[in-house]
């Protein structure tokens, strides 16, 4: 028997949240997204949603490995072994009237995903194998969770969802608290706990029954049609699903709440739910603004003006142009470890549309139609041997994450060498990036290093990024490392751009050394471009980019290459 879940209703703040998946319980249409932090009780919240719906309810949680045929059903193979083929139901079928929950949704393998939107909007599937068809309802609830400093969702799977919210762990003392002691108390003994909440429980329960049974009959009069319409249109939204989401979200609301129409209250409560995903898509598609230029102050007319200075203030921020400059293309092959007898198959090889199929002893994925042919054509049974084993080949859909690390100091301001470091930013990116790959960028000067771009597919995004870029201020080395490290992934690829110049300490003692016990602790594919004008072979880059394992380039050998070999690193302990 298992344990109860954690009650919904014990829930300790997150009222965006919780009233995003009220609604999604009343109207499973609407899909929710929950992007934020780790540890913020998105899956919890997601696990707990189950228990309201009507019974009986499943919770079906998507593995990311998970195969097609796991996902949308496939053969039955003791039946079909039998002489008696059947389609087998998949993960979509067993989810209908529940919860199909997908933790970590922006890594789901792009075909999947578009496989499981169409049935999220239909509530309809449809399984085609081996010349056998079957329909099955799948109206189920979609949840995606996800943290956005893993990667971003494409913009077509994000349009998918009606509803997202982002979801912050409390930085209140006493909620915390409240939080930490419901959570022990409910790992003690869940069922007392659960059986103190059954009452808060059961409100929520026929509230969500009787607004189910409402639904059809709530009103959405012209007006406020007319409202949402104009809301959205002044926000430059053009695709028509955010109307929907808001409507439908909306009348969800009017019913929960025991309305029999629709009314300005509860379009506003719904507006951010349906649109702050869609309308942060469409800022960062939009260059930031530009800097306004220095507006000089009024100066005597007798006073003969001075020319300006020779060199600049380091610590006065400056904005420099990208020069024109040819760099290699990035010639990046993941470098998986081979599987050999006894080993775990590797995650990457369950990744990706099917492109074939092989013979071999020990299929990672069997495809069973290649081999029961081949056990046919050999012995004239359906009884496969070992030397019948067909697998399925795949292609990986995994991209590249680009993770630039650009020094944006003072000392990149003199001969403008940030244009330099610009150029070469922007012409790697226009060489190397390719579709399925991702850019992020993390910016160090004054005392600390921050990220400027957040994972991204789209390129458009890291060039207006790179556009305004300023320079001025110190070098913080070593926090740009240790900041970092929170975005690497098993596919990450970094690029650091520094002068070596480190003059900040975060622990308060050499800034060199700090930068170097950093470096010690990534472990990733790497490059480290020198921006010194005076870059030496031996230098202080060298013998970071040594610590670092990474490439040691200079500004003047992006120019002499043609193409740079990368081999992703296969590190478990980003897996």
């Amino acid at each position: 028997m298992r344990p109860p879940a954690y009650p919904f209703a014990a829930i300790v703040g997150q009222p965006e949240m919780k009233l995003a998946l009220l609604l999604a319980a009343v109207d499973w249409r609407l899909g929710v997204l929950l992007r934020g932090d780790k540890g913020s009780g998105k899956t919890t919240t997601a696990r707990a949603l189950a228990a309201l719906l009507p019974s009986p309810a499943p919770f079906i949680n998507l593995p990311i490995g998970a195969t097609e045929d796991r996902l949308l059903g496939g053969l039955n193979l003791d039946r079909t072994l039998k002489g008696d083929p059947v389609l087998k139901p998949g993960l979509i079928a067993e989810a209908h009237g529940g919860v199909l929950y997908i933790d970590e949704i922006n890594l789901l393998p792009a075909h999947l995903g578009d496989a499981l939107l169409d049935t999220a909007a239909s509530g309809i599937h449809i399984v085609e194998r081996e010349g056998l068809s079957a329909t099955h309802p799948a109206a189920f609830i979609l949840l995606g969770s996800m943290n956005p400093e893993e990667g971003s969702l494409r913009p077509q799977l994000l349009d998918r969802f009606a509803l997202s919210v982002t979801v912050h762990a409390p930085l209140d003392p006493p909620e915390r608290q409240l939080v930490t002691q419901r959570r022990i108390a409910f790992e003690r003994d869940p069922t007392l706990f659960a059986s103190d909440w059954s009452e808060a429980q059961h409100i929520l329960q026929s509230q969500i029954a009787a607004a189910r049974s409402m639904l059809p009959t709530i009103a959405c009069s012209s007006d406020m049609m007319q409202h949402i319409s104009t809301t959205i249109c002044d926000l430059g939204i053009r695709s028509m699903r955010a109307d929907l989401a808001v409507v439908r979200a909306a009348v969800a609301h009017a019913a929960l709440s025991g309305d029999s129409h629709v009314q300005p209250h509860h379009i506003d409560a719904v507006l951010p739910l349906a649109l702050a995903h869609r309308t942060a898509d469409k800022k960062r598609s939009s260059p930031p603004p530009a800097p306004q230029p220095h507006t000089p102050q009024p100066t005597d007319t007798n006073t003969p003006q001075q020319p300006p200075p020779p060199s600049q203030n380091p610590t006065q921020e400056r904005i420099f142009a990208p020069a024109n400059l040819q760099t290699p293309t990035l010639d990046i092959h993941s470098n998986p470890a081979k599987n050999t007898p006894g080993s775990t198959p590797s995650k990457a090889s369950s990744t990706g549309p099917i492109t074939g199929t092989r013979k071999t002893d020990i299929p990672i994925e069997l495809d069973l139609r290649a081999t029961l042919n081949h056990a046919l054509l050999e012995t004239g049974q359906l009884q496969p041997r070992l030397t019948d084993l067909h697998e399925r080949i795949r292609k990986p859909h995994t991209g590249t994450r680009f993770l630039f690390v650009i020094d944006s100091s003072g000392s990149h301001a003199a001969q403008q060498r940030m244009r330099l470091v610009k150029g070469a930013i922007s012409s790697l990116l226009h060489r190397s990036f390719r579709q399925h790959d991702e850019v992020c960028m993390i910016v160090f000067r004054g005392t600390s290093a921050q990220t400027v771009l957040e994972p991204s597919q789209r390129l458009a995004d890291a060039l207006d990024t790179l556009e305004y870029l300023p320079t001025g201020g110190r070098t913080p080395l070593a926090a740009a490392l240790q900041h970092a490290r929170g975005y690497l992934t098993p596919s990450t690829l970094l690029i650091l751009l520094t002068d070596g110049h480190a003059n900040v300490a975060p622990q308060n003692g050499d800034p060199w050394h700090e930068a170097l016990l950093a470096a010690r602790h990534i472990h990733t594919s790497a490059v480290l471009v020198d921006t010194d004008s005076a870059a030496q072979q031996h230098g202080p880059c060298a013998e970071l980019a040594n610590i670092l394992g990474a490439h040691h380039l200079t500004l003047a050998d992006l120019a002499d290459l043609d193409t740079l070999a990368i081999h992703l690193k296969s590190n478990p302990a980003l897996s």
